[in-house]
């Protein structure tokens, strides 16, 4: 068999990803675990092959007498100047990956959700609860539902940093996720800032298209402090995170149906549902087809963000139980 460079790289930044995911040393077969949910299939034996590879180019670090594994700062090194060929669509891999991860059956209330994490310092939590609560109870989220965890306790994929708390927002990708399992296919357009005037969607002011981006689009509106959800929710004029999808014309009574079946579950989500081949939001749509805005699930932690609390985000990072999820006001509670 031929040696494949390429192939091995690609299973090297897998590989330092998932250790760079990780609070702790993990070993061969956790990793190879890791590496399976997200579509790489390699046994333990190949990790392990693979991780002594790693040692010898200073990428990874033996710990302990066991083959627990952690990334070094040349391992982190080799993450950022991955090839830009290999990060080009990684935010549409993202959410076709998770998309492919919901499991949550509206009828039955049961299985998989997907969320963003954001990790707030403990101190600052409960002002950052306090700021996100008028956006969640405006319905300026994609669900009220949400859950909090503890250092050392796990989100998902996730476990929380010493000294964080991290609160897990149903992510709009839950919408791609029920209808794929309805058989419903939908195409991820861009997530973009949207302007609302007098409380009605507008337009939108700025876009970041999925198929070329190798950052995650909301992640980088929040960081460049583009929004103004707080004066959205306060005045009804601002601009919050948003994202555009396309659906076949004709698949229409299925997805009303899904989404009716979703609200009932305290999941929405879609601002705005377009007419065939009409623009929504002064966004051109292909022909035969409709467009559907979608609230973006971080604009509460966006509002946050805007009144100075910072946190560390992981937008579309991982799937949660649905039962694990609570409304938000008993986290204010709590």
């Amino acid at each position: 068999m031929a040696f494949d460079a390429r192939d091995v790289e690609r299973k090297t930044l897998s590989i330092l990803k998932v250790l760079d995911s990780s609070p702790g040393p993990v070993g061969g077969r956790l990793i190879a675990e890791r590496l399976k949910e997200h579509g790489v299939a390699l046994s333990e034996r190949a990790v392990r092959y693979h991780l002594r590879l790693m040692d010898e180019r200073g990428l990874t670090e033996l710990v302990g007498n066991q083959d627990g594994r952690v990334i070094t700062e040349k391992g982190l090194a080799e993450i950022r100047s991955a090839l830009v060929r290999d990060k080009v669509g990684f935010a549409i891999t993202k959410i076709e990956l998770l998309a492919f991860r919901t499991s949550f059956d509206w009828q039955q209330r049961t299985g998989g959700v997907p969320v963003n994490v954001s990790f707030f310092a403990r101190a600052a939590f409960t002002e950052a609860l306090r700021a996100m609560r008028p956006v969640f109870e405006a319905g300026l989220c994609v669900s009220r539902l949400a859950a909090a965890a503890s250092a050392g306790e796990r989100i998902g994929d996730l476990i929380v940093p010493e000294g964080r708390v991290g609160l897990a927002t149903v992510c709009s990708i839950v919408i791609n996720g029920a209808l794929l399992k309805a058989g419903v296919p939908m195409d991820s357009r861009f997530a973009g800032i949207l302007q609302l005037s007098r409380r009605k969607p507008l337009r939108f002011t700025e876009v970041i298209h999925y198929n070329g981006c190798s950052l995650d689009p909301t992640e980088i509106f929040i960081k460049a402090r583009m929004t103004s959800v707080g004066a959205a929710v306060a005045g009804g004029s601002g601009e919050i995170l948003a994202n555009f999808r396309e659906i076949p014309a004709m698949c229409l009574p299925l997805v009303e149906r899904v989404l009716r079946g979703l609200e009932d579950a305290g999941i929405k989500g879609v601002l705005v549902t377009g007419n065939v081949s009409e623009p929504v939001c002064e966004t051109a749509v292909e022909p035969n087809k409709m467009g559907l805005v979608l609230v973006g699930g971080l604009n509460p932690v966006a509002a946050a963000q805007e009144a100075g609390i910072e946190a560390e985000n992981h937008s579309m990072s991982t799937v949660v139980d649905y039962g694990t999820l609570k409304d938000f006001g008993t986290l204010l509670a709590e």
